[in-house]
């Protein structure tokens, strides 16, 4: 295996120790935050620099999932938002916290892109880690709320 091998399953880089499943996605919230951020200011998005940020090293060292996580947060932020919309009851997008707002957009993503195979229970599990880590007191509730709600594939939306 040479430094530039990356190995989307196990996030292996190079000869690296692969990075454990919740590091990978922590660092995809991260850079995705770090888009949002971008995206709010008006600013262009830099997505090499984001990613690279979120995980502390050059982008061609960082894993799969960050990047791809990423570069689709920049490609579909526009019909996340779109897709939450309904499920935000008295709340819009643009006035839940950033980091509920990255960790939506990543649950997105990650559900219906990026694993489109991936299971829901799964998707709001990690989601409900993150918010339990990053996001204030209660708002794990109402992220598990949201995307219990909201993440349906459509065979699963016509029961």
């Amino acid at each position: 295996m040479t430094d530039e091998t990356l190995e989307r399953n196990d996030e292996t880089v190079g000869e690296e120790t692969p990075k454990s499943r919740n590091a990978t996605q922590s660092e995809a919230m991260s850079a995705i935050f770090a888009i949002l951020t971008h995206f709010y200011m008006d600013r262009p998005v830099d997505v090499e620099a984001a990613v690279s940020g979120a995980c502390g090293e050059d982008y061609e060292n960082c894993p799969y999932f960050p990047k791809a996580a990423a570069i689709m947060t920049v490609k579909k932020l526009g019909e996340a938002i779109d897709f939450y919309k309904p499920f935000l009851r008295k709340w819009t997008f643009d006035r839940l916290n950033r980091t509920v707002q990255s960790i939506l957009i990543l649950s997105y993503v990650h559900f219906f892109y990026l694993e489109p195979e991936v299971d829901k229970a799964i998707v709001i599990d990690i989601a409900v880690k993150l918010a339990k880590a990053y996001a204030g007191d209660k708002d794990y509730r109402f992220v598990n709320a949201i995307l219990d709600n909201s993440l349906k594939r459509p065979a699963e939306s016509d029961d």
